[in-house]
């Protein structure tokens, strides 16, 4: 499927199509399974990428031993329950122990986790269990605040409601070290 679009595919999406009462072959219909795939293709590209190849090397030797921050790092995923997307903002922050990572990493880290059929606790756990593996810092913290369609267009349909996750390792789960953590992020 990732290179060229399996005309098996192809066919699913017609009959989803027909299956809701649509006519896959008229006009503006015509092309929409390619579009399809090629879009699903792209919204779970985070299967065809590792985070090593995404880190690069870009690990380096640094005296730095406070918090770094990188706030409000927009991240689009599919709920992995409906197939339908949601959206938000990850605010990441460790505690280096000699080792910092290139701060660009850090999204695009966060785009390898949000880019598969998620859910959104575990993929905030991902990505804190991520940096706490590649950086061996004191502490990791990571926060998540995001809508899911699945819940403001179906189900409950609350147009208004958003979810907070959180995943807080070593340092992190310190009173003073989370305060400030959650301080800064606001």
């Amino acid at each position: 499927m990732r290179d060229n679009v399996d005309e098996k595919l192809v066919k699913h999406v017609q009959d989803l199509l027909l299956s809701v009462g649509e006519d896959p072959n008229r006009e503006g219909l015509l092309r929409t399974p390619d579009r399809f795939l090629k879009a699903f293709q792209f919204f779970t590209q985070g299967y065809e990428k590792s985070v090593d190849s995404v880190i690069n090397g870009a690990l380096f030797e640094a005296p730095y031993s406070e918090m770094v921050i990188v706030k409000n790092i927009e991240l689009y995923s599919l709920c992995e329950h409906h197939l339908v997307p949601f959206f938000g903002k990850c605010h990441v922050g460790y505690i280096p122990q000699g080792r910092v990572i290139g701060l660009s990493k850090i999204p695009r880290i966060v785009e390898v986790f949000a880019r598969r059929l998620q859910v959104q606790e575990r993929l905030t756990s991902q990505i804190a269990d991520c940096l706490m593996n590649k950086l061996n810092p004191s502490g990791v913290g990571v926060v998540i605040e995001a809508v899911h369609l699945c819940m403001m267009m179906r189900g409950v349909e609350k147009q208004n409601s958003s979810t907070q996750t959180s995943s807080l390792l070593g340092a992190f789960r310190e009173p003073a070290t989370r305060a400030e953590f959650f301080n800064l992020i606001k």
